[in-house]
C-alpha cells in the first residue's frame, strides 16, 4: 500500500493526457427535443401524486396497467403531453375534476369529483391530450389512464433498459424494469422529465402469481388475494421520487429486517433477496450499517427515513432506485469482484451496495433536472465511494482509491452534455467528476468540505437543482470556497475535455508557472512542495511566480498534490530562453 501520497513527485503525473475534444451527437430530432425539453405542454402543470398498477403476464411477457396522475395547474393551461414509450398502446383516458386522491379500490378521498373522457392523439412516444376545460392556477385534477401491451424488453440491462423478463436458478419467473435515460414512460404514462417528482409521493401495485413476491418502492401497505390465484402487493412512497426510480420486482423472495439506529432516529432496514442465497445475503448486507454511519457522517442524515431503507435482489447489476436499491453484485466485493480504482481498496467493500447507497444522497434527494447535468449525480456518488474507504481504510488508502480511478478517465466528450434532448454527457462524470470534487476539497481544506457537503444535503434536500445552482453553491459557500473556487474551474473539467497542463521552470531563484490548455482567465490554486514546506499556489494562465531556496531549484525538489487533476510540464532550455527574453522582460 502506497504511502505519503501528498509528495509524490511532479513528474510522475505526466501520463495524463488530454484527448480531442469531441463534441459526440450534434443533431437531434423533434421526438429527442419532446422528450428532454420542458415545452408548453409540461410547462402549465405540477405531478402531485402517481398511482401505478400494473399486472404482468409473465408468459407472454405483456403488461396491463392503469395509472393515476395527479396534478396542479401552475400558469394557465389546456393541453398536456403525457409520455409512453411504444408499443404501449393506450386504451383510455378520463379526468377527475377538481383532484381527488384516488384509492386503489377505484374510490376517491376528497372533494366530489366529475368524470369525464378525454380525447387524445399519438405522435411517437407522446400522448397529446385536450382537457375538458382550460386549467387556471392552483386548479387540480387526476387523470385515470388504462394502457396495455408488450414494453420493450431489455437487451443489456441496466444500461439498455427496459422490461427484464429472467427466470432464477430454480427457474422460477425473475422480473423487473430498469429505465434511466431510457425513461419511466417505458412501462407507465407520466411526466417522463426530471424536472417534475411528485410532491406526494407515489402508489405502486402489483399484482402476480400468489407463489411469488412483488416488491416496491417505499412502505409495504398490504397484500390482498384476488381469489383467482393473484396477490396484489401495494407499496406507498411518501416522499418526491424521480420516475425512473419507481420500479417492480417479481421473484421468488425471502425478506429479513433491521433497524439501524441513525442521527434521524430508527430507520427501518429491509432486506428482499432470492430464497436460496439468503445465508450469503445476510453475511454481505452486513456493510449496511457501516455504510449508513459512513454516509450520515459526512452527508448527513438519509434523505428517506419515512419511506426506509432497502436492498432488494435484481435479474441485473444494479441501480439506485429510491428506497429499494436493485443489488446484483452476487454478494462479492468489488465491482463484479474487481476493484475499479486498480489499488485494491475498492476490494474491501461491495461497489453495488455503496455506491448505489450513495445515490440516495446524490441523484434521488439532489435530483438534476436535465440529464445533461448528471455529473451532480454520479460525480458526487462516485467520491461517495472515496469517503467510504476514507471510513473504512483511512485517509492515504482513500486518495489512493480515488487517484486510481483516474486511468478510466477517457476526455472524449464534455461532462455536461446538451440541454434539452434527453441526452447525458461523457461517462467521465463519474471518475472525471469524483476527481474534480477530490481536488475541490484539497482546494478549500477538509472542515470546509465536510461541512459543505453536510450543508448541500440539507439545502438541495429532495430538491430539483441545475449544474450551475450547486456550482454557485459550492464557490458561495463561505470566505474560503470565495477566495479559492472560480467559474472557470467548472468550465474547465465540465465544459470542455481540456485537461490543465502546468507548465514550470526555475528562473533566476524563483519558481515560474502557468496553466496552459486551459479555459480563458483559468484560476486555480494548486498545492505545491517547494523544498521542505508545501504552499497553496494561485496559478492562472499568465505566468507567475513564487520564490524558491537553492536546494529546490533541482525538478526532482519540486512536488505538486497528486490530489491535483492536472498533467505538468518542466520548459526546456530553449523555451526558458524564449521566455526570459519574451514574458519575463524586465521582471
Amino acid at each position: 500500500m502506497l504511502r505519503n501520497a501528498l509528495l509524490l513527485p511532479l513528474f510522475l503525473t505526466g501520463t495524463l493526457t488530454a484527448a480531442q475534444l469531441n463534441d459526440g451527437r450534434n443533431s437531434f430530432t423533434r421526438a429527442d427535443t419532446l422528450r428532454g425539453s420542458i415545452g408548453q405542454e409540461r410547462a402549465w402543470w405540477d405531478v402531485r401524486h402517481y398511482a401505478v398498477s400494473v399486472t404482468p403476464d409473465l408468459e407472454q411477457r405483456t403488461i396491463m396497467g392503469r395509472t393515476y396522475i395527479k396534478f396542479t395547474a401552475t400558469a394557465p393551461g389546456r393541453r398536456m403531453q403525457i409520455d409512453l414509450q411504444r408499443p404501449l398502446e393506450v386504451d383510455s383516458i378520463h379526468m377527475w375534476v377538481p383532484g381527488p386522491i384516488p384509492m386503489p379500490d377505484g374510490r376517491f378521498v376528497g372533494e366530489t369529483a366529475i368524470k369525464t373522457a378525454v380525447p387524445f392523439k399519438r405522435e411517437g412516444d407522446v400522448i397529446w391530450l385536450d382537457l375538458p376545460r382550460d386549467f387556471q392556477p392552483e386548479e387540480g385534477g387526476t387523470l385515470w389512464i388504462d394502457y396495455h401491451g408488450k414494453p420493450k424488453a431489455a437487451k443489456n440491462p441496466p444500461w439498455d433498459g427496459g422490461w427484464i423478463w429472467k427466470k432464477d436458478a430454480q427457474g422460477n419467473p425473475w422480473v423487473s424494469v430498469a429505465c434511466q435515460g431510457l425513461g419511466a414512460s417505458v412501462w407507465y404514462p407520466c411526466k417522463d422529465h426530471q424536472s417534475d417528482e411528485p410532491e406526494e409521493g407515489a402508489t405502486l401495485r402489483i399484482t402476480v402469481a400468489d407463489s411469488l413476491q412483488a416488491i416496491g418502492n417505499g412502505r409495504l401497505r398490504g397484500t390482498s388475494s384476488n381469489g383467482d390465484g393473484t396477490t396484489t402487493w401495494e407499496w406507498q412512497v411518501s416522499d418526491p421520487i424521480n420516475t425512473y426510480n419507481l420500479i417492480p420486482y417479481i421473484g421468488k423472495y425471502t425478506h429479513w429486517n433491521e433497524v439501524y439506529t441513525g442521527v434521524d432516529g430508527p430507520l427501518q432496514c429491509d432486506y428482499w433477496v432470492l430464497a436460496g442465497n439468503e445465508a450469503k445475503a445476510r453475511d454481505q448486507f452486513k456493510q449496511v450499517p457501516e455504510m449508513l454511519r459512513c454516509f450520515e457522517e459526512w452527508l448527513g442524515p438519509y434523505p428517506f427515513y419515512r419511506d426506509g431503507y432497502k436492498l432488494v435482489e435484481s435479474p441485473h447489476l444494479g441501480m439506485e432506485h429510491q428506497s429499494a436499491i436493485a443489488y446484483g453484485n452476487n454478494y462479492v466485493n468489488g465491482y463484479r469482484g474487481s476493484d475499479l480504482s486498480g489499488t485494491g481498496h475498492g476490494l474491501e467493500w461491495d461497489y453495488i451496495i455503496i455506491h448505489e447507497s450513495g445515490h440516495e444522497w446524490f441523484g434521488n434527494s439532489i435530483t438534476t433536472a436535465d440529464i445533461a447535468d448528471m455529473w451532480v449525480h454520479e460525480g458526487f456518488t462516485d467520491y461517495t465511494e472515496t469517503l467510504f474507504t476514507e471510513c473504512q481504510q483511512g485517509p492515504d488508502a482513500a486518495q489512493e482509491y480515488v487517484i486510481g480511478l483516474r486511468k478510466n478517465i477517457r476526455n472524449d466528450v464534455p461532462i455536461i452534455g446538451p440541454y434539452g434532448v434527453n441526452e447525458e454527457g461523457s461517462g467521465d462524470m463519474y471518475y472525471k467528476g469524483a476527481n474534480l470534487i477530490h481536488m475541490i476539497r484539497h482546494i478549500v481544506g477538509d472542515s470546509t468540505f465536510k461541512d459543505l457537503l453536510l450543508d448541500m444535503n440539507r439545502t438541495f434536500k429532495h430538491k430539483v437543482v441545475t449544474s450551475a445552482e450547486v456550482e454557485a453553491f459550492l464557490i458561495g459557500y463561505n470566505d474560503t470556497t470565495r477566495a479559492q473556487l472560480h467559474p472557470t474551474l467548472f468550465d474547465q473539467y465540465l465544459r470542455t475535455t481540456k485537461i490543465p497542463v502546468l507548465e514550470h521552470a526555475v528562473v533566476k531563484g524563483r519558481l515560474w508557472m502557468r496553466c496552459a490548455n486551459a479555459v480563458p482567465g483559468l484560476e486555480l490554486p494548486v498545492r505545491m512542495r517547494i523544498g521542505d514546506g508545501t504552499t497553496l499556489i494561485p496559478v492562472d494562465t499568465t505566468w507567475r511566480s513564487t520564490s524558491v531556496d537553492g536546494r529546490s531549484r533541482k525538478k526532482a525538489r519540486i512536488q505538486v498534490d497528486p490530489a491535483w487533476y492536472v498533467e505538468t510540464r518542466a520548459l526546456k532550455r530553449r523555451e526558458i530562453r524564449a521566455l526570459k527574453a519574451t514574458e519575463l522582460k524586465g521582471r
